[in-house]
């Protein structure tokens, strides 16, 4: 195992990049782009999901919370008609270990992996692992999360409908 492959590694340089207010990128726009390839081959584009919900859920392989709130968010995307959802694996790991890892903690929704060295360009680079954001139908962020969510939690800020 290499340091960056470290869990304690990746979370001390989150947490110090968090604790400096270090940021990367500019400030996120209030309706950003979203364009990324899925480990299953398709295209995932945010634009495209206009008219509902979408959760864009930060989580990696080594993240507990992540690996505990993904069935929370597995069901909500699949009893709301109205809600899509796609998971960014920050990970570094190879595409078919985290392939391995779905199969024994499977979702309902796409996953793309994304990294440090790469992130989507309008969106914030994680400053801890989970991250949510939830963009509304008109596709402008209305919540950013950082820290598990749950059935409950997404009710609550998406509604029930």
């Amino acid at each position: 195992m290499t340091l960056l492959r470290s869990p304690f590694f990746r979370s001390a340089v989150i947490g110090l990049t968090f604790a400096f207010g270090v940021s990367a990128q500019a400030a996120m726009p209030e309706q950003p782009s979203l364009h990324v390839t899925t480990l299953d081959g398709k295209t995932f584009d945010l634009s495209a999901q206009r008219g509902k919900w979408v959760i864009v859920n930060y989580w990696a392989t080594w993240c507990v919370p992540c690996i505990k709130e993904m069935p929370d968010i597995s069901r909500f995307v699949a009893s709301h008609k109205n809600v899509v959802g796609i998971g960014l694996a920050y990970d570094d790991s190879e595409a078919a270990d985290i392939k391995d890892f779905l199969v024994k903690h499977p979702v309902v929704y796409p996953i793309a992996q994304v990294s440090m060295e790469n992130p989507p360009k309008d969106f914030d680079e994680p400053r801890g692992l989970p991250t949510t954001y939830l963009i509304s139908p008109d596709g402008k962020v209305a919540k950013h999360i950082v820290g598990p969510v749950t059935e409950a939690s997404l009710a609550d800020m998406i509604g029930a409908k």
